[in-house]
């Protein structure tokens, strides 16, 4: 079984930088690619410029098992792949470190991500939509246009936008291939989760 670790860049080799205004969005670069030559994964860059999260399978592609681990190494997700006929679902459990240290995975999953079918759009356009069951508070979350490798939205059960994706510009206004991504995350919103869903989004396109 392939297997692939999303780990943090080291917190010593970030510079110092004030703390994030919580009630503000967050802006995080994704550039759906890996670190590693030959690599398949995705790089995760703050808004200070710095690698905040990778995603290295070497040359493994398709993984069933991605680790989501924290600036010192320590596992925080695991998503892992269940098969159920044609639906395709990814699930994410949560770590916990025990009194003497050693991780503790919980049995049960923190949530889950299930592709939908196609729904019809204005125009007469077709998008895939994916559901998010956070299974531990039952709060139901939506991506629109999840079949998209540069653009999808992570919606709550009210409407109300959590996190987005689009194709990056630069200063200047030009607009970046499609594995170039910028990624805007609410105030509200769960940031470990989001950086979760959007590895779960990589795996569902095949770009991871």
């Amino acid at each position: 079984m392939a297997i692939t670790r999303i780990q943090p860049l080291s917190a010593h080799l970030q510079p110092c930088a004030a703390p994030s205004d919580p009630a503000e969005k967050q802006v995080y670069t994704v550039w759906m690619k890996s670190l590693v030559f030959n690599g398949h994964g995705c790089t995760i860059y703050g808004q200070d410029g710095r690698v905040a999260y990778r995603v290295d399978n070497y040359a493994c592609s398709r993984s069933r098992e991605v680790y989501v681990m924290d600036s010192d190494g320590k596992t925080l997700i695991k998503l892992l792949k269940k098969n159920f006929g044609v639906f395709k679902t990814w699930k994410g459990y949560s770590y916990r470190h025990g009194p003497a240290g050693l991780e503790q995975e919980n049995s049960k999953p923190w949530f889950s991500v299930q592709k939908a079918h196609r729904i019809l759009k204005k125009g007469g356009q077709y998008s895939s939509r994916a559901v998010v069951t956070v299974c531990m508070s039952g709060k139901v979350y939506k991506i629109d246009g999840v079949s998209h490798k540069s653009e999808y939205r992570i919606t709550a059960a009210d409407g109300e936008v959590v996190a987005e994706t689009k194709r990056k510009k630069t200063a200047s206004g030009v607009v970046l291939g499609e594995d170039v991504l910028s990624l805007t995350v609410g105030p509200a919103a769960d940031r470990l989760l989001v950086v979760a869903l959007v590895v779960v989004c990589g795996l569902l396109n095949r770009c991871i």
